[in-house]
């Protein structure tokens, strides 16, 4: 009688939601028993996508993401299954403050102020960041109509309509600018803050709704682990070791880096994927975890429209400058986290963040470490710029906002063309369609930022997600083999 192969599954894409993919099919066929073979593509010669975490003269820097949302709880429970919750660690609270650019100098964010509403009168009323009939607008909120539903509405939109221009223009597109390095103007409210629709649906007004939720707060803290943590969670020796414990917990020859995939077809109820230099794999099933434009260029002589609907998904680019000084060259108190930038300041970096303040062990002794962000949708031109002059413009932007004119220790200029997709008005309704589609293919599925969330914590569900529903196809089709 001859021997049934295990399912095999092709996962293309090496990121964060390739890596949690590829692992949560190794703990499926442990837990369950299940014979399994999988193989992770990587075109590049490392692993990780925009996780990348250096070391240089006692500091750490982190080029891509720094940390993770532990209210979304996906990376954090992967964490916890890899063994790694002794390396996490949270901000450094005593320095929780985020300034906001005003007029060239750095204003505090009124404390309780949730990405586009106050919940707190007095910081609001004591505030340098807005005149009074911007914070009378504001308290409008209280009193405004819920608006009639529909199908969409820009972020821009919604600030504007419910908190006024102020709100919008001096927090709200730098905090959002920071997150999704786009413009709320076409930014999808229902995509990126549903939160916000649903507090005005459910409460009326945004700001009500917000004070009722931190009333409940303090009883839902605890997780169900019992452990607390900040809103913002990383790893002691920084990002990359959630890449690299990742990669290792692969069973040998599992992963392939170096091999680039220029196509997937279906061919005699397989998967053919065909890779650079002529060689071809098949597998019964397939996930795909590259970036939108690259997975439309891999489904297209497969299906078409598919492949025109993720095309269609825009990026934006975006580069990090970590730059390290001595202390005492920075005459500002660095007394938070780091500060954002409104685009009517009309300044050249979107963000900045004071890494040794917000994360403990970013650097040495008498030492600092600051990142600043360049580019975005807003000012895609800059991000063109050669990694000289965008460090020239980073400590330019530093001397005016920090009065620093001592020249950095170093600089490292790291960038990400085409790397945070924008979730435009009606980006759900576009899921929705491609989500159908995919399900008209037999055992494929895709992963990734592009499609329901940006985060680490996103794209770790992504990944495990495509996992369990390939998995879940192909064991179905093993049963129906079977009794047939």
């Amino acid at each position: 009688m001859p021997q049934i192969q295990p399912p095999h599954i092709v996962i293309v894409g090496g990121g964060i939601a390739g890596l949690a993919a590829a692992h949560r099919l190794q703990e499926i066929s442990r837990e369950r028993e299940f014979p399994l073979r999988f193989t992770l593509l990587e075109a590049s010669d490392r692993c990780g996508g925009t996780l990348a975490t250096e070391k240089r003269d006692g500091f750490l820097l982190e080029l891509g993401p720094d940390s993770f949302i532990s209210e979304k709880p996906w990376a954090l429970a992967l964490c916890r299954r890899m063994g790694m919750e002794s390396e996490l660690i949270g901000t450094q609270d005593q320095h929780r403050a985020t300034f906001v650019v005003h007029s060239g100098k750095l204003e505090p964010l009124p404390e309780g102020f949730m990405l586009m509403a106050p919940t707190r009168v007095g910081p609001l009323v004591r505030s340098q960041l807005f005149s009074w009939p911007g914070k009378l607008r504001m308290a409008l909120d209280l009193v405004l109509p819920r608006a009639a539903e529909h199908e969409d509405e820009s972020l821009g939109s919604f600030v504007r309509r419910r908190f006024g221009r102020e709100a919008l223009e001096r927090v709200t597109q730098p905090l959002i600018g920071g997150i999704y390095t786009a413009d709320p103007e076409r930014l999808s409210l229902a995509a990126t803050m549903p939160r916000f629709l649903h507090l005005e649906r459910e409460h009326r007004s945004v700001i009500y709704g917000m004070w009722q939720a931190s009333r409940k707060r303090p009883q839902d803290a605890k997780d169900a682990s019992g452990a607390r943590w900040s809103l913002f969670v990383t790893l002691r020796g920084g990002m990359q070791t959630m890449v690299e414990t990742l990669t290792g917990r692969l069973a040998p020859n599992t992963l392939r880096q170096g091999l680039a995939v220029e196509k997937v077809r279906r061919e005699n109820g397989q998967w053919q994927i065909m890779c650079q230099g002529g060689e071809s794999l098949s597998a019964d099933g397939v996930i795909l975890a590259t970036p939108a434009f690259h997975t439309a260029q891999l489904v297209k002589d497969l299906d078409l429209p598919l492949a025109e609907q993720l095309g269609s998904i825009s990026y934006s680019s975006a580069a990090t400058v970590n730059m390290a000084f001595r202390r005492e060259h920075i005459p500002h108190r660095l007394n938070g986290f780091g500060f954002v930038v409104p685009h009517i300041e009309k300044r050249k970096i979107i963000a900045g963040s004071f890494s040794s303040v917000k994360y403990a062990g970013r650097a040495p002794d008498g030492h600092v470490l600051l990142r600043a962000f360049v580019g975005g949708a807003l000012q895609a031109e800059l991000f063109e710029r050669d990694d000289q002059e965008i460090a020239h413009m980073v400590r330019d932007e530093l001397r005016q906002l920090l009065g620093v004119t001592t020249p950095p220790l170093f600089a490292r200029v790291a960038r990400y063309p085409r790397s945070m997709p924008q979730y435009l008005v009606g980006h759900l309704k576009l899921i929705e369609s491609i989500e159908r589609k995919v399900d008209q293919h037999p055992a494929l599925a895709l992963a990734g930022n592009a499609y329901r969330g940006v985060g680490i914590a996103d794209c770790v569900r992504s990944g495990e997600t495509a996992a369990e529903t390939v998995l879940r196809e192909l064991v179905g089709s093993e049963r129906e083999g079977r009794r047939a």
